[in-house]
């Protein structure tokens, strides 16, 4: 079907899933940290809007938490089931990594979460912050590992191969692999500029629908000051990655330039848009711009830049795509960048919380850290193609030889559940997002008494507290 065969439907199965799931981890991150930073801001000035703000991002954070880790599940399992010749490869080097995620990072955010949902009231100020603090950090920790696993497969390095398997000699070179600062900063900044562009979205939603109180505005303000100053970052991250990409997967660099060829000694041109062709072997309606991919690329107007027919055909990846979704990807950082330079002209002439144009533009914007996070891992991934750990094994050669009934099957499972349970989770979150935050959340230290509102004994239904359905039962109790 549409000339697809096995390997094919494992590789979008695990495209599928891993692009569901990386959205929650973004958000999961940024969200760990602007709580910790609420907290803070709240305990140091002890102004109501900081805690008003962290119990109704604490409510998303705990939907989106509990989804990040469903969907996550679902990864691990594919390792063994889809690609076991992959991890009989090189599982005693990815293995261990995932394992010291799980200790390190899992059970850390794990063991302060309920501290942190449920013990406001409960708790010391000071412990509460600290279970925050440790919440925020385990997210760090988890990318770190999990940024660990996947840079060494970009970038191997400390193993040797004995009868026929990895067998890591040096785990300070596997850990710290040459790939692996630059991802983890480039990852770790994209799940910060993502989240602020994401609660920027929600304040100027409700602004635009005319709710305008301390709150709704504190929200646009923090957001817009960190996408001023994160996504400029980001760029600069994105400039020193690309660096070390071209020095240890110049294939990747040329299919993302769509650069086929090298003439003379001449720099190698920008081509800004144009439609790779794979068979053709070249770049069609190229718009190019002189010099500048050896600028950009090495720092130089002399240099030249590797390019795609130096390797072999098999060895390429697929410029097409990678091509348009690093533009993609670039595209909407330049997007971000200005948008955060909007916001301080207009923070400036005092009109950030009033011009519909700003706001109708941050709302649009609300997905594009997302999207753009998405676009730079297909860029990565199929970039990486067509190995799984590159120079040393091809993905041909490292899925589980399922049938194509078999992957088609379990890949049409794997879109309806998928859409079915995280769509509802999904609406459910932005439900959250457009009831909004309201004034002295959180203001119940007798919480479990007499009359009092009870603490929910499930994580997922810290997010129930102040819901629209849990005031329509309330409202229903009463007339009862």
């Amino acid at each position: 079907m549409f000339g697809l065969e096995a390997i094919d439907l494992a590789r979008i199965q695990f495209a599928f899933t891993i692009s569901f799931h990386i959205l929650f981890p973004a958000i999961t991150i940024g969200l760990a940290s602007y709580l910790a930073v609420l907290e803070g801001l709240w305990l140091k000035t002890h102004k109501d809007v900081y805690k008003d703000l962290y119990h109704f991002w604490s409510k998303i954070f705990a939907v989106n938490f509990g989804m990040g880790v469903v969907s996550g599940l679902v990864m691990a399992y594919q390792f063994g089931t889809n690609w076991s010749r992959f991890s009989d490869f090189a599982g005693a080097v990815t293995g261990p990594l995932l394992a010291y995620e799980v200790l390190t990072a899992f059970f850390l955010e794990a063991g302060f979460l309920g501290v942190m949902l449920f013990g406001w009231n409960r708790v010391g100020r000071n412990l509460h912050f600290f279970a925050t603090v440790m919440v925020a950090v385990g997210t760090l920790i988890s990318t770190f590992w999990i940024l660990s696993s996947n840079s060494w497969m970009q970038t191997p390095q400390g193993y040797e191969i004995i009868d026929g398997r990895i067998v890591p000699v040096d785990w300070f070179k596997v850990i710290f692999n040459p790939s692996f600062p630059y991802r983890l900063a480039h990852m770790a900044t994209a799940a910060f500029v993502a989240t602020a562009f994401f609660v920027g979205a929600s304040a100027a939603w409700h602004l635009l629908r005319g709710r305008d109180n301390p709150q709704i505005r504190k929200m646009l303000s923090m957001a817009m000051w960190m996408a001023l100053i994160v996504a400029p970052i980001q760029a600069v991250i994105g400039d020193f990655h690309g660096l070390n990409t071209l020095e240890h997967q110049p294939a990747k660099i040329a299919a993302i330039e769509g650069h086929w060829e090298n003439k003379g000694d001449e720099p190698t041109p920008l081509i800004l848009f144009g439609l790779p062709d794979m068979k053709e072997e070249r770049t069609k309606y190229a718009v190019e711009i002189p010099y500048l991919g050896s600028l950009i690329l090495t720092h130089s107007l002399t240099k030249q830049v590797p390019a795609l027919k130096e390797f072999k055909p098999e060895d390429r990846p697929n410029s097409t795509i990678v091509f348009w979704s690093f533009r993609v990807m670039v595209g909407l950082g330049l997007l971000m960048i200005v948008t955060g330079l909007w916001s301080l002209w207009l923070r400036k002439r005092g009109t950030l919380y009033t011009s519909r144009a700003f706001l109708y533009v941050a709302l649009w914007m609300g997905p594009s850290g997302l999207i753009a996070l998405l676009a730079g891992w297909f860029t990565t991934e199929i970039g990486r193609q067509p190995w799984v750990v590159y120079g040393l094994m091809r993905t041909a050669d490292a899925s589980s030889g399922h049938s194509f009934a078999q992957m088609s099957i379990t890949l049409v499972t794997f879109v309806v559940v998928y859409f079915v349970l995280f769509g509802a989770g999904l609406g459910y979150m932005m439900r959250l997002v457009r009831k909004g935050p309201l004034p002295h959340e959180g203001d119940n230290p007798k919480q479990g008494g007499p009359g009092q509102k009870r603490t929910p004994a499930r994580p997922l239904s810290a997010a129930q507290e102040g819901s629209e359905d849990g005031d329509n039962r309330d409202s229903l109790a009463k007339g009862i």
